[in-house]
């Protein structure tokens, strides 16, 4: 069952005098409980692709379907809403709060939405106990590593149980001990919880933990792998080969 699908994507910046084209007419779908990684060279469109996709930003032309509701028609105060109940989101810095504890953060998507708190507390703890922050609960930020906030904010992003996570560069400030252990983490929450991610990242180890990586080339779809039965290592050199033919970055391995 298709979570998202998007057809002929446009997005354009500027004036009609001005005007910089970055998604030139893209079409993509998601299946429900993939784990799909957007990579391209600086400045190829993938993150304007995620941020029109997960309706941060508008699109110039196209139409975007997430659970059979058409995102590109509805207005700031419906997607709104939509994103409360059926959206989540991983940011490279985070996004915590500082003024509340790690469970508080976490919850924060449950207040909003006046889940009893009975059933949020019983989400925390099997989540907190999954990623392995449970300990942590009473914590504020600033009392912990980068690598505990971002599964902080990776359990904000899921406890609500959203059809789709949009995660932007999730390791992008990680060290690679810290990027390792968020990553395995997600792959096992897409597995148990069959939840559908969608992640734009830079690096190879982060996407070969993926079931498929579509690279954007110049606002266009350049091409996709998908990983199959293949071992995680296998994955990875065959990205690395086609950032290569791609001209991206070129990584020792």
């Amino acid at each position: 069952m298709k979570v998202l699908e998007a057809t002929k994507i446009h997005k354009s910046f500027g004036n009609k005098f001005n005007k910089q084209e970055v998604l030139k007419g893209i079409d993509i779908s998601i299946e429900e409980g993939e784990f799909v990684s957007i990579m391209g060279a600086s400045g190829s469109g993938k993150t304007t692709l995620l941020n029109v996709l997960s309706s941060i930003d508008r699109v110039s032309d196209g139409t975007i379907f997430i659970q059979g509701k058409e995102m590109t028609k509805l207005k700031e105060k419906q997607l709104a809403e939509f994103r409360k109940h059926h959206l989540g989101f991983i940011f490279q810095e985070y996004n915590l709060l500082d003024t509340l504890t790690v469970k508080e953060n976490i919850l924060l998507p449950l207040s909003i939405t006046k889940t009893p708190r009975k059933e949020a507390n019983e989400k925390f703890e099997a989540l907190a106990t999954q990623l392995g922050i449970h300990e942590l609960h009473n914590k504020y930020p600033n009392e912990i590593s980068g690598g505990q906030k971002q599964r902080t904010s990776a359990a904000r992003a899921f406890v609500h149980n959203p059809s789709i996570i949009f995660a932007d560069e999730p390791t992008g400030a990680l060290d690679s001990k810290s990027a390792s252990d968020l990553l395995q983490k997600l792959s096992e929450l897409n597995q148990k919880r069959k939840a559908t991610i969608v992640m734009v990242t830079h690096d190879p180890t982060a996407a070969s933990f993926c079931h498929r990586v579509i690279f954007i080339k110049d606002g266009q779809i350049y091409t996709q792998l998908h990983k199959g039965v293949q071992e995680r290592q296998e994955f990875f050199k065959d990205i690395i080969k086609t950032q290569g033919v791609l001209g991206g970055v070129q990584y020792e391995h």
